[in-house]
Order: C-alpha cells, then sequence, then structure tokens
C-alpha cells in the first residue's frame, strides 16, 4: 500500500502501452469506415498516418516517464 500512495512506481507507462493499442485500433476503425464509405485514399491515410501519429504521441509520453526514471536514479547516487 505504501508504495501505491508513494508515488516511487509509476504505472502511467503501462498505461502508455494500453492506449497505444487503443489508438492503434481506433485508427484502424477509422480508416476502414472511411474506406467502406467510399474514400479509399483517405482511409489508407488516416490508417498510415494515424498510427504514426499515435505512436509519436505515446513516445513522447514515454520519454517524459524515461527521463524522471532517469533523475530518480541519479538521486539514488
Amino acid at each position: 500500500m505504501k508504495e501505491l500512495l508513494s508515488f516511487d512506481t509509476m504505472y502511467t507507462p503501462k498505461i502508455i502501452a494500453i492506449l497505444f493499442i487503443l489508438g492503434l485500433v481506433g485508427m484502424l476503425v477509422a480508416g476502414i469506415t472511411m474506406i467502406v464509405s467510399g474514400g479509399v485514399l483517405q482511409g489508407l491515410g488516416i490508417i498510415v498516418f494515424g498510427a504514426i501519429g499515435v505512436r509519436v504521441y505515446c513516445e513522447l509520453m514515454a520519454v517524459a516517464f524515461k527521463i524522471n526514471e532517469a533523475l530518480q536514479e541519479l538521486r539514488k547516487k
């Protein structure tokens, strides 16, 4: 319980992985919906660029937590 309340362990990086998967599924559904409604190129664009955008966004969030981990290690030294 102490570990949960002390904020020494970060749970958000695990949540970022889940959000990445959900984002990819969302982009896939949006792209397929666009393809079915008649916009093949737009649908493919949503799938490709949406997946890249989700990846970049999740990596930017992950970098913040990696920086935090590195700072925690420096502080322990």
